[in-house]
C-alpha cells in the first residue's frame, strides 16, 4: 500500500501467480466491504517505521473492485509520495483459487498487492506481498462485509468499547482502551480510558468527544478525542470506516509524533446489561491474546512480546489465569495465577492477579479489550470460550489463518488456508501460506503441524509443533476459532485461525 521500488521481475511473478489462480471462486468476495491494515515500512536494513490504513471497496463477484476509498498514515514517503492518503479513491482486481486463497491488485499510486484467505462468512484475512529487496511495506489486516444502511451518524448510537495500539516515528509503543456513549448526533460522553505510553500508564475517568459520518456513500467518518485529562496524549483525531452500527475500523490520522502515535484499532458496541455491568459479566472462561514490544531479557533490540492465556472468572470477583508468553524468543508459562477482579457499571474491569495489575473494558459478557501497565505495552482482546470440555475434536475443518499485529520487522507475516482433522490424541493441521517479507514474498508455501489439546488442567490449552509457528501453544476459543503463540520463534506474533 505504499510507493515501492519493486523489481520488475517480482512484479511480473506476482501478476503471474494472481492470473494462475483460476477464478473459480471469485463469487466468494461479493458486496461492500471495509478493511483495516496494520504494518511497517522499511527502506533497507533492519530499521522500520509504522504504517496503517483503513478503507472500503465494492467487489462484484467477478474479479473487479470498484468504489474503493482508503486513508493511510505513516512516516516518510508513502502513497503518491506523501506521508498519508486522505479518502483516496481506487479501483482494483482480484482472483480467488479453488483453495479459497486469493490475490488483490489495487490501482493506487505505486501499486498495492495483497494476498488473502477467505472465511466461511465471506470475510477475509490478508497480508501485503509487494515488498522486495529490503524495501516496502509488510503487514496484515482484515476485510469484513459492511451494512451500508448504517452509513450515517444517527446509526452510531449507544455504548461502545474501543481499543487501539501502535507506534510513533521512533517505534515507541502506545496503546489505549476505553469506552464512551454515542448519542447518535455526533457527541461522545461518559468516556473512560486507560492508556499506556511507553510504560507510562494513566487511567482517565471521564472525557467527552465528537464524531461524524462524513460520507454516507462510503461509510467514512471522523472522531476526535480531545486532550485526555491526566494523560500524556494530545488531542487525537481518528478516521473510521463503518462496518455496521456495532463496529468501526479506526486509525489515528494526525501526523505521527511522540504525542500522536499511529494508533489503529476497533470500536465495538457494548452489550450493556440493564443497570450496567457488574461482576457477573465475567463468569466462565475467556481466551485472551496480547501483543507488546520491548527489549526482552538478554536482548539488545526491541522485539515482540506476546501472550495467550485462559482467564477463568466465577461471577463474584475471583479470577484465575493460566498463560504462555514469548518475549523475543524467551518463553515462559504460568499456571493457575489466582486473584480478584472488580467491574464498574460502565464495563471497566480491574484485575489483581498475583500482584500484577490488568485493566479491561467489556464489550459483552466474557469479552473485552485488555491493557497492561508494563514497559512492553501489552494490549489485546479476550473472547468467551465455548462452554464444556474442549479437546482435539474442537479443532476440525477449514480455517483461514493470519499472523496479527506484527511488532517487529522480522515477524513471519502470513495469511493462508488450513485444514485440521480433529484426530485424537494428536491432530494434524496442514495448509498453504502466503508470506509478505521485506526481502520479497513467498507465495503458496506448504505448512503443517501437529497439535494436542486437553480440557485439564487448563480447558482448551494444548501444544502445537511444526512449520506453523514452530513449537508453541494453542488456546481454543470455540470450534470455529483458535489462537497460537510460538514459544520458539525469536520474532513471535499472535496467530489467529478462524473458520
Amino acid at each position: 500500500m505504499r510507493k515501492l521500488n519493486a523489481l520488475l521481475t517480482m512484479f511480473f511473478s506476482l501478476v503471474f501467480v494472481s492470473t494462475a489462480r483460476a477464478q473459480v471462486n471469485n463469487a466468494q468476495l461479493k458486496g461492500d466491504y471495509a478493511f483495516s491494515f496494520n504494518g511497517m515500512t522499511t527502506g533497507g536494513g533492519s530499521a522500520s517505521t509504522p504504517f496503517a490504513a483503513v478503507g472500503r471497496f465494492t467487489a462484484d463477484g467477478a474479479g473487479n473492485l470498484t468504489n474503493g476509498e482508503l486513508d493511510s498514515n505513516g512516516v516518510g514517503v508513502s502513497l503518491a509520495g506523501v506521508e498519508k492518503a486522505v479518502a483516496l479513491a481506487f479501483t482494483g482486481s482480484y482472483s480467488i483459487g479453488a483453495d479459497h486463497r486469493g490475490v488483490i491488485n489495487l490501482n493506487i499510486p505505486g501499486g498495492g498487492i495483497l494476498a488473502f484467505a477467505m472465511m466461511a462468512n465471506g470475510n477475509a484475512k490478508f497480508v501485503e506481498v509487494d515488498a522486495s529487496g529490503g524495501h516496502g511495506t509488510v503487514g496484515s489486516g482484515s476485510i469484513e462485509k459492511v451494512d451500508t444502511t448504517t452509513f450515517n451518524t444517527a446509526r452510531i448510537t449507544g455504548d461502545y468499547a474501543f481499543g487501539a495500539a501502535g507506534l510513533d516515528q521512533s517505534n515507541n509503543r502506545t496503546a489505549i482502551a476505553g469506552r464512551f456513549t454515542a448519542n447518535g448526533a455526533g457527541v461522545l460522553s461518559n468516556g473512560a480510558a486507560d492508556e499506556n505510553m511507553s510504560g507510562r500508564f494513566t487511567t482517565l475517568n471521564l472525557f467527552s468527544g465528537t464524531y461524524m459520518v462524513t460520507d454516507t456513500s462510503t461509510g467514512r467518518g471522523v472522531m476526535n478525542l480531545p486532550p485526555l485529562v491526566g494523560g500524556a496524549l494530545q488531542s487525537l483525531d481518528f478516521v473510521f470506516y463503518v462496518v455496521n452500527g456495532g463496529k468501526l475500523f479506526a486509525m489515528e490520522s494526525d501526523a505521527v509524533s511522540p504525542l500522536t502515535p499511529l494508533l489503529s484499532g476497533t470500536v465495538l458496541q457494548q452489550q450493556t446489561p440493564v443497570g450496567g455491568f457488574s461482576s457477573s459479566a465475567l463468569n466462565g472462561n475467556t481466551v485472551m491474546y496480547l501483543t507488546g514490544r520491548t527489549i526482552c531479557p538478554g536482548g539488545a533490540n526491541a522485539a515482540p512480546n506476546v501472550i495467550a492465556g485462559l482467564l477463568s472468572t466465577n461471577g463474584i470477583g475471583v479470577a484465575n489465569l493460566t498463560y504462555d508468553q514469548n518475549c523475543g524468543g524467551g518463553s515462559s508459562s504460568v499456571t493457575g495465577l489466582s486473584g480478584t477482579y472488580n467491574i464498574s457499571g460502565n464495563g471497566r474491569s480491574v484485575f489483581q492477579l498475583g500482584g500484577a495489575y490488568v485493566a479491561a473494558y467489556l464489550v459483552r459478557a466474557n469479552e473485552a479489550f485488555f491493557i497492561v501497565p508494563d514497559s512492553s505495552v501489552l494490549f489485546g482482546f479476550g473472547e468467551a470460550q465455548t462452554a464444556g470440555a474442549v479437546t482435539n475434536s474442537a479443532v476440525a475443518g477449514s480455517y483461514a489463518g493470519l499472523a496479527t499485529t506484527a511488532a517487529a520487522l522480522g515477524v513471519t507475516i502470513f495469511s493462508g488456508e488450513f485444514t485440521a482433522d480433529g484426530a485424537s490424541p494428536t491432530g494434524n493441521l496442514s495448509g498453504t501460506e502466503d508470506i509478505g517479507a521485506p526481502s520479497g514474498p513467498s507465495l503458496g508455501v506448504a505448512a503443517n503441524a501437529t497439535y494436542s489439546i486437553s480440557s485439564t488442567p487448563t480447558n482448551g490449552r494444548g501444544s502445537i509443533t511444526g512449520t506453523i509457528g514452530g513449537s508453541g501453544v494453542i488456546y481454543v476459543v470455540s470450534a470455529s476459532k483458535f489462537v497460537v503463540v510460538s514459544l520458539s520463534d525469536s520474532n513471535p506474533a499472535v496467530l489467529i485461525f478462524e473458520q
